[in-house]
């Protein structure tokens, strides 16, 4: 890799000339810090590429093999990393395959700057080959997006790119850029990082009144509850989270976007909520007295139906985008700003507390769910593999320490349900959009986040096969991603629902997949394939000890259903544990 001082050299030497707008948007990455972009190079963004070439000691571009791979690994990266993912793509197809990621990014709140090249302006609006309007396409799924068509714009709007998505509540960007821009010579003034735009504000003020009335409601409070959300790990506030809930001996749980803010074990941890959450934090929120949610959305799956969520209790909201305050659950206290900043505040006005008895109805519940649920999911003597036992297998081996990066659908609920986490942002997920196919590209970005952490990629066999040509990414990059697939030749979340709702009229989930031992092999990645316990330790001992990438499929109960879960329509607090409950 190129040193500090010549990358400094190279950003000089072209601060004191005409450069062309391709080249002043490389020197815009490196000058944020950009170490790794993810792309597909095509002919509208060509001039871009073309000045990459002479780059490539100083950024490292990972040539996916399609451009949701790229948006999705971008993804992964910015998740693991706090950093801003960055992304190149081409104009039509290249931009429009961009458009799920940048969904699932703005919904699941993950800062990136997506490049696009585009047609020459002269063009613009006269259908020429690979024309589409990617501004109006992404308006409604970017924090911001700008069409440029003069290279001199780039500097100031790249520098505004990463400013706003990496700001407030993070979030994707699209910045597309003319084919003509990109080639354009210009009087370069070098590339200034922005630290304030006129009348857009980054985060709320605080008021101190709030803070104080929040916690005049916590110090009085005999059954206080917290919930938690990915606002935790994107204000870097994990350890004021920790002060705040251990000063007053506060039972958390975590949604699924805020599992590893604190550690899974964590003696205030009770566990996560939701639609497959819990079962002791699902229907204690219909009785504690008061809810505080820290940087949480109350989203659908998280509170089933609104009119039976948490109405006994008084709900302090701590968020720092203020859209998200009332929204959907009436708020009490409303505490605006940057948990980082308003947690300590809260937190010195607290009186230290314990509140042993209402933890113990936690325990108590969560002994409920052990004997009832969890010890045959995760320690069955008989019968078919389940994908609990396999998750419990890879914490005893991992020590909770690795990076698990999750598909969508039953396989996502039962490895974030059963993961045990120790370290801060291992728990990568589609969550607002349950975007199937995301795991794998986001498992190869989170490597390239993370290249000294273990990164376990757990998909079903349906979502596997979205992305599967990723392969071939790991194959001429070489990250160590394990990939795991939980093979129950279902898909498995629409067939669970196909069997307790429709009678199990299972209409076209049945899938027929391929031996994904030997298209790994294709691909040059070893591989194993497992279909019986006695099998499975020492299969994922290889797995998780080979120093290269490695795919392990699973074959494991064709029709096991996830629990508890909160049936659709019903209040969190009538979640079951079983389908004999649902079917009586």
């Amino acid at each position: 890799m190129e040193t500090l001082e010549a990358k400094e050299n190279k950003i000089k030497s072209i601060e004191t000339k005409s450069v062309s707008g391709s080249q002043a948007v490389l020197d815009a990455l490196i000058t944020e810090g950009v170490t790794t972009v993810f792309g597909y190079p095509g002919g509208a963004i060509m001039p871009i590429y073309d000045a990459l070439f002479d780059y490539s000691e100083v950024l490292q571009h990972i040539l996916v093999r399609h451009e949701q791979g790229a948006i999705h690994a971008a993804q992964g990266l910015a998740r693991v990393t706090g950093e801003t993912g960055v992304v190149f793509a081409t104009s039509g197809p290249g931009a429009t395959n961009l458009v799920t990621g940048l969904a699932d990014a703005m919904i699941d709140s993950t800062p990136l700057v997506c490049i696009t090249g585009q047609v020459f302006a002269h063009l613009l609006g006269t259908d020429a080959f690979q024309e589409t309007d990617i501004i109006n396409i992404t308006s409604p799924i970017t924090k911001w997006n700008f069409q440029v068509t003069d290279a001199n714009e780039i500097p100031e709007v790249l520098a505004k790119a990463f400013y706003i998505a990496k700001s407030g509540r993070p979030g994707p960007v699209v910045i597309d850029i003319t084919k003509n821009a990109q080639m354009q010579l210009f009087e370069y003034k070098g590339y200034k990082s922005c630290e304030f735009i006129r009348s857009f504000r980054v985060k709320p003020v605080v008021r101190p009144e709030y803070i104080q009335q929040a916690a005049q409601l916590i110090n009085e409070a005999k059954k206080p509850m917290v919930v938690f959300g990915q606002g935790v790990l994107l204000a870097n506030a994990e350890k004021e989270f920790l002060a705040f809930i251990e000063k007053a001996g506060l039972p958390a749980a975590w949604t699924i976007m805020g599992m590893s803010a604190i550690p899974t074990n964590h003696p205030l941890g009770v566990g996560m909520v939701g639609m497959h959450g819990n079962y002791a934090p699902n229907v204690l929120t219909n009785q504690c007295d008061v809810l505080i949610a820290v940087g949480m959305r109350f989203d659908d799956r998280v509170t089933g139906r609104l009119d039976m969520y948490a109405k006994q209790a008084k709900i302090i909201h701590l968020d720092i985008d203020p859209a998200e305050i009332d929204k959907n659950v009436k708020t009490t206290v409303p505490v605006w700003g940057d948990c980082k900043e308003t947690l300590p505040l809260l937190t010195n006005l607290l009186e230290p507390n314990s509140h042993k008895e209402w933890l113990e109805e936690f325990k108590s519940k969560e002994k409920q769910e052990q004997e009832t649920l969890i010890q045959s999911e995760l320690f069955p003597q008989d019968g078919e593999l389940t994908m609990g036992e396999v998750i419990q297998a890879i914490n005893e081996i991992t020590n909770g320490d690795a990076i698990i990066v999750t598909d969508v659908g039953q396989h996502q609920m039962v490895a974030c349900r059963y993961s045990k986490q120790n370290i801060s942002r291992s728990n990568i997920t589609s969550g607002g959009l349950g975007t199937m196919g995301f795991a794998l590209p986001a498992a190869i970005g989170a490597k390239f986040g993370a290249p000294n952490r273990q990164v376990i990629a757990v998909m079903g066999d349906g979502g596997a096969q979205m992305n599967i040509q990723e392969l071939g990414t790991i194959m001429q990059y070489q990250p160590a991603v394990k990939i795991l697939i939980l093979n129950n030749s279902f898909l498995g979340m629409v067939r669970q629902w196909q069997e307790l709702f429709h009678q199990k009229r299972y209409s076209f989930t049945d899938i027929q997949s391929p031996d994904f031992v030997q298209v790994a092999k294709g691909y040059g990645i070893d591989g194993q394939k497992v279909v019986s316990r006695n099998e499975l330790k020492q299969a994922l001992q290889t797995f998780l000890t080979s120093e290269k990438a490695y795919l392990l499929e699973v074959k494991v109960a064709k029709e096991d259903n996830v629990f508890p879960m909160v049936p659709q329509g019903k209040g969190v607090s009538e979640i079951v544990l079983s389908k004999d409950e649902i079917l009586k």
